[in-house]
């Protein structure tokens, strides 16, 4: 019976020990998870009705958008986030197409960004915005005032954001387009 309860004993400390391990192996892991963002801002808007508030892309505008999904196309997209504007809705199309993912439409002013990284923890996401937008949202998943607006006619910045635990990269690439006017 003693022998029993030693080994009973015994049972219990390595299946304690063991668990301790695996918590810590579990923690090591979340703090391994890395999370892509690339945001862009929407492709060349058609300027010829200063009026219209929410129009669609020039064939330029187009041109890029298929661009992008060509430069994106070694990324498998987790999700794709565009405001609800047409501009930046036919951004993201071609990108949307290629990859099979459904387009959430997001309003960059009411953006809880915390929530935002943690619904996207582990994934890699497109996010189309504007000059305005597009900076200001880089800057939040940075926490730092890095980057200011765009210039209007920059239709052609990809903005990069890695985080892994507390560990956040960021970059700007500038793509040059010879689309069709």
């Amino acid at each position: 019976m003693k022998t029993f309860l030693t080994c009973i004993s015994l049972v219990l400390i390595l299946g304690l020990t063991a668990c301790k391990k695996d918590d810590k192996l579990a923690e090591e892991n979340v703090e391994q998870v890395v999370s892509t963002f690339y945001l862009i801002r929407h492709a060349e808007k058609d300027r010829s009705d200063a009026n219209n508030i929410d129009p669609e892309l020039t064939q330029k505008g187009l041109g890029r958008a298929m661009h992008w999904a060509e430069i994106l196309d070694d990324v498998t997209l987790d999700g794709i986030y565009s405001t609800d504007y047409e501009r930046t809705s036919q951004t993201a199309a071609p990108t949307a197409v290629k990859q099979d993912i459904t387009v959430t439409y997001y309003n960059p002013a009411d953006l809880n960004i915390e929530q935002f990284k943690s619904e996207n923890l582990g994934k890699k996401v497109l996010v189309v915005g504007h000059s305005n937008t597009t900076p200001d949202v880089v800057n939040q998943l940075i926490g730092a005032s890095k980057y200011s607006a765009m210039d209007d006619m920059d239709n052609g910045s990809l903005y990069i954001v890695q985080m892994m635990g507390n560990t956040v990269t960021d970059m700007r690439l500038e793509f040059n387009c010879n689309c069709p006017e």
